[in-house]
């Protein structure tokens, strides 16, 4: 299938490893800091500003992967842009299967929110397809930054370039719990804005900060799943952006509501589906073939686990 990786076991590669993901984590967070501002991060401003930051560090992300790659001597017959999950081969079934799987783990809060909706299922259709509202989105700064911007820029940094770079020092196991401790430590950055501008207590804004990097680094482990199992890039940028519009599920509003009962069930029922189905759901059959493969000793275990 592909010539094995020739410096797998090099000394030093998880040392290069480790800081060359370390560096692209410092450099987003640091793009979005370039901008002196006394306006909060929600002004279309600094939206704006961000977007031109993050957007040039993105571009140059792949640089990291390709210098990392003639720094170890890795060799594999996997283009860049291939490891990276930019590939054709089973792009249907890798749009649509992670983001059904996801909707899917969501079925509890996707069934609180059409029971809230003042909208019937006809007129939702009727806006969704409605070229305005579509126009409305794309010029809302908040809209595009939460379902466009950092989905892409955030599943291209932390997800296609960095997955590739650990997968050889570690395992597609322990990278997949590895590559989203740089993303959770990467949302930190939010402390910094809050105590600025005294958006709560110091102990309530880190507690806060806390749970959101357990929660990013969850998240990061599932999509960094997906992304390895199925090698492509484009299942994890649209569950990425799904989850940033659906939200962490409101429990305790759901335990409060007047259908409890339908909504706890869809709840119970949605978590139980989604792990009788995530391995099903993600065989890396239903993809082609896998470009994290290539950087897998043919006869190791992890080779014969998810690339035969």
């Amino acid at each position: 299938m592909s010539e094995a990786p020739v410096a797998q076991s090099a000394p030093g590669l998880c040392a290069l490893s480790v800081l060359c993901c370390l560096t692209l984590a410092c450099s987003y967070v640091g793009s979005l800091y370039v901008w002196k501002s006394e306006l909060s991060r929600d002004h279309p401003a600094v939206i704006k500003r961000r977007f031109t930051s993050v957007l040039i560090v993105s571009s140059l992300s792949p640089l990291f992967l390709w210098l990392w790659k003639e720094l170890t001597g890795i060799k594999t017959d996997a283009a860049i842009l291939s490891l990276m999950g930019f590939r054709l081969d089973g792009i249907f079934t890798a749009t649509l299967l992670p983001l059904l799987l996801t909707m899917i783990l969501f079925l509890g809060p996707l069934v609180q929110l059409s029971l809230d909706c003042p909208w019937g299922l006809l007129d939702g259709l009727k806006v969704a397809i409605d070229p305005r509202f579509w126009v409305l989105c794309f010029t809302d700064m908040r809209w595009l930054r939460n379902q466009v911007i950092a989905p892409l820029t955030e599943e291209l940094v932390f997800r296609a370039c960095m997955l590739p770079m650990l997968v050889p020092c570690t395992s597609p196991g322990t990278a997949i719990f590895t590559c989203p401790l740089f993303f959770g430590i990467a949302h930190f950055h939010h402390v910094i804005e809050q105590l600025r501008f005294r958006q709560g207590t110091v102990l309530s804004i880190f507690l806060s900060a806390a749970f959101q990097f357990s929660y990013t680094a969850v998240f990061g482990a599932y999509t960094a799943f997906i992304f390895i199992r199925t090698g492509h890039f484009i299942g994890p940028v649209l569950c990425h952006s799904f989850c940033n519009y659906i939200g962490f599920p409101a429990i305790f509003t759901a335990l409060d509501h007047p259908q409890r009962a339908t909504i706890v069930l869809f709840y119970v029922l949605g978590v139980v589906l989604f792990f009788l189905l995530l391995y099903p759901m993600t065989d890396p059959t239903l993809y082609g073939d896998i470009p994290i493969c290539y950087l897998l000793d043919a006869g190791s275990t992890d080779h014969r686990s998810l690339c035969l």
